[in-house]
């Protein structure tokens, strides 16, 4: 998660209307108890033949055309040439004329209770909005990413919401709610007095709640990493540096021993590490401390990414985020103006990871940007120098291994969870096709299709 600091934008920068928010999270609320199946637009799992004009599998850089793919009780039967699938009888056929079917995209860094802001700041998210009104947005941006292609996350704390996030899953998992398959991290955990809101810019005299959960010394870290993981963390996610060098530089907040014992606490626990780090010292800490994952590393050196390719540590660039920040906070207009010197230092960062061979995985920060434009990700990451079809890696195949899923999803093969999306166009050729989402099943269940075409009628979806 990218903050803000408490002055920048503070007058500028107010709440937009909640009246309307309000009302939209409540209907979400009412839909979501009177008719659990209709809320979630579900059609029934059975047999699906789905008929696109390509199919990019994650197998290979190219898209297949003419290609075809079964899923049979929420797995992929057969995928393959059109004339080598033969579907059962009574299969719901899909066509997808001027298509490109992939696997369900991954966002690996998301913020479900966060939304832009430009919206609302950081602090005023944190210490005005209710934890149920936030719980409530969670459940918005979880069916506003399904709907975008996106069929799971990675969510990388709750900033201030506590172990919400656990009830999200749960409420997705058990069908209460739309949304993609979610890995939470809870709380995260940071360094006592390191992280907002406050102490920094608050009376001394008042007691804040706080974005993350605060510890000092190895024991206290342990404690943490345990209770987080007995409340139902996926992830452990750590702060390892944050503005706390002069003048508000990033500058790591854990000592080592600190560090070593949060990482092998988790591993322990089976429990992989991510670890914002945004400076280089930061980032080299983490890695010398065996995190599985660095977020943003805007500042790390090309030794300090060489050395997170010799140890197979992941590193999500979080481009988007830096763009949004700009954008909000310092005037900066996308297509008028130059990148910004923040931006500067994030694309030299990603450019040279790309060049050193570092494993990058899609994660955006989103929650700083809107819900459901989580595309942006891997679009800054061509812009940047990926091809389109590394980019679509990241965020299918190369996402599942950093999850430690990849023999579950991931992938268009026999026996893997039928977690596809289809866009018009063709992703692997021109990246932007991900902005428009035409087909979207998660588990074999169908939450988005395209409201015209050829359709067997049997394939009738509840509304949504």
């Amino acid at each position: 998660m990218i903050e803000t600091s408490i002055d920048e934008g503070t007058e500028t920068m107010r709440a937009s209307p909640m009246i309307r928010r309000t009302m939209a999270l409540l209907l979400l609320l009412l839909c979501a108890v009177l008719a659990p199946a209709a809320a979630a637009g579900i059609a029934p799992k059975g047999d699906w033949l789905l008929l696109p004009e390509r199919v990019w599998t994650a197998d290979g850089n190219a898209a297949h055309v003419g290609w075809a793919v079964l899923v049979h009780d929420g797995a992929v039967a057969a995928v393959g040439p059109r004339t080598s699938i033969q579907a059962p009888a009574g299969a719901h056929r899909v066509e997808l004329p001027g298509a490109t079917l992939t696997p369900g995209l991954i966002d690996l860094h998301s913020h479900l209770f966060l939304h832009p802001y430009n919206e609302t700041l950081w602090n005023d998210q944190v210490l005005t909005e209710p934890q149920d009104y936030r719980t409530l947005e969670a459940a918005a941006h979880a069916k506003a990413t399904l709907l975008a292609g996106f069929t799971t996350l990675r969510d990388l704390g709750t900033e201030g919401a506590g172990y919400a996030d656990v009830s999200v899953q749960r409420a997705i998992d058990e069908g209460l709610i739309p949304g993609p398959r979610l890995f939470v991290a809870t709380r995260a955990i940071v360094a006592t007095a390191s992280y907002g809101p406050g102490p920094r810019g608050f009376r001394p005299d008042l007691e804040l709640p706080g974005g993350a959960q605060e510890v000092s010394g190895v024991d206290q870290a342990m404690a943490a990493v345990r209770e987080q993981a007995a409340r139902g963390a996926d992830w452990i996610k750590l702060y390892g540096d944050y503005r706390v060098g002069p003048a508000g530089a990033a500058a790591p907040t854990f000592t080592p021993a600190e560090l070593k014992a949060l990482v092998d606490t988790a591993h322990q626990l089976g429990r992989p590490v991510a670890v914002h780090a945004a400076s280089d010292a930061g980032v080299r800490l983490a890695a010398e401390a065996g995190a599985d994952s660095i977020e943003h590393g805007y500042g790390a050196s090309a030794g300090t990414f060489k050395l997170l390719r010799q140890k197979g540590i992941a590193y999500e660039p979080t481009l988007t985020a830096v763009e949004s920040t700009e954008q909000y906070f310092h005037h900066y207009v996308p297509g008028r103006d130059p990148p910004t010197p923040r931006m500067q230092e994030a694309a030299r960062a990603f450019r040279t990871a790309l060049k050193l061979g570092v494993t990058i995985g899609n994660g955006s920060d989103v929650g700083v940007f809107a819900h459901g434009e989580n595309w942006r990700e891997p679009a800054a990451m061509v812009a940047a120098g990926m091809t389109p079809a590394q980019a679509l890696h990241a965020a299918t195949d190369v996402a599942a291994k950093i999850l430690r899923q990849q023999a579950v999803f991931g992938r268009i093969a026999p026996g893997l969870r039928a977690d596809l999306a289809a866009f018009t166009g063709d992703p692997s050729a021109q990246i932007d096709a991900l902005e428009k989402p035409v087909f979207v099943m998660k588990d074999g269940g169908v939450y988005l299709r395209p409201a015209s075409g050829r359709e067997d009628p049997s394939a009738a979806a509840p509304p949504h």
